[in-house]
């Protein structure tokens, strides 16, 4: 089954094509990267896929957009399966709320534990058990407001990971890390990979990438620019391609960095 199915789907704002006829799928249980520059459509993508929008409809010419399988779908039921963590969510979270109702909040797919709500012990062990795989089982009756990004976003992958989503999709997950938590984190992910988690990440930066991605999804300008293995895309030629200037491409094992080459007169 297709985590993610889209032919022809595009998402028109203001008269001009956010996303323009993009035909793509993610297989269930796959894992991948998807990378641009700011603008190249990754964000619109996101909230499509969290159901903030819809695509654009063309009576000529239907779009079609399923969520495992589906063309008409519970977003409810999306989140469950679906757990995604970005700073958009992240910049909602703070304040008094305790670690362990963020965490909670997971199973409601709201964004704090409220009146109402009842947490049962089997919601309480499952959000104790998704703190521990976090490293963050120790701040569960901290304050949120009180964390530092990192533990923030370890809580906020945390509340994704209680309903055991069948995909996590990361939206610029090293934003705001410093270098050696943002290390950390890619380690994390791949440990994540490895246990079984389909893991999306989204990110204009190489580095974000986990060394057990292998699949590379570049958007450029609404469209996907180039879509294939890791080793064959992350080259100087075809990344400097999708940000438009001089990139020099630098492999560590598993980890990609780029940086931009001096043009010594060479460039444009």
């Amino acid at each position: 089954m297709k985590m993610l199915e889209m032919m022809g789907v595009s998402v028109v704002r203001d008269g001009r094509r956010i996303l323009d006829s993009v035909d793509l799928s993610i297989d269930e249980g796959e894992s991948a990267a998807v990378i641009g520059r700011n603008g190249s459509g990754k964000t619109t993508l996101m909230r499509l896929l969290r159901g903030e929008i819809s695509p654009y409809y063309d009576e000529a010419s239907p779009a079609v957009m399923r969520i495992f399988g589906e063309d008409h779908w519970n977003i409810f039921d999306v989140r469950c399966r679906m757990g995604i963590v970005s700073t958009d969510l992240q910049a909602q979270m703070g304040g008094e709320t305790r670690v362990s109702d963020v965490i909670a909040s997971g199973f409601f797919g709201s964004l704090d534990v409220f009146r109402g709500m009842h947490v049962t012990d089997r919601m309480l062990s499952k959000a104790r058990d998704a703190a521990a795989m976090m490293g963050i089982d120790d701040l569960l009756g901290r304050a949120a407001g009180g964390l530092s990004v990192g533990e923030l976003r370890r809580a906020l992958i945390a509340r994704a990971l209680v309903t055991e989503p069948d995909a996590l999709v990361m939206d610029e997950p090293m934003t705001g890390l410093d270098v050696v938590m943002a290390s950390k984190f890619r380690s994390m992910f791949d440990i994540l990979i490895g246990a079984g988690v389909s893991l999306v990440v989204v990110t204009h930066d190489l580095a974000d990438i986990p060394s057990r991605i292998d699949r590379v999804i570049m958007m450029k300008d609404g469209r996907v620019f180039a879509d294939g293995r890791k080793e064959e895309l992350l080259t100087d030629e075809v990344v400097s391609g999708l940000y438009d200037e001089p990139i020099k491409v630098e492999r560590d094992g598993g980890a990609y960095r780029m940086r931009l080459r001096p043009c010594g007169g060479g460039c444009g």
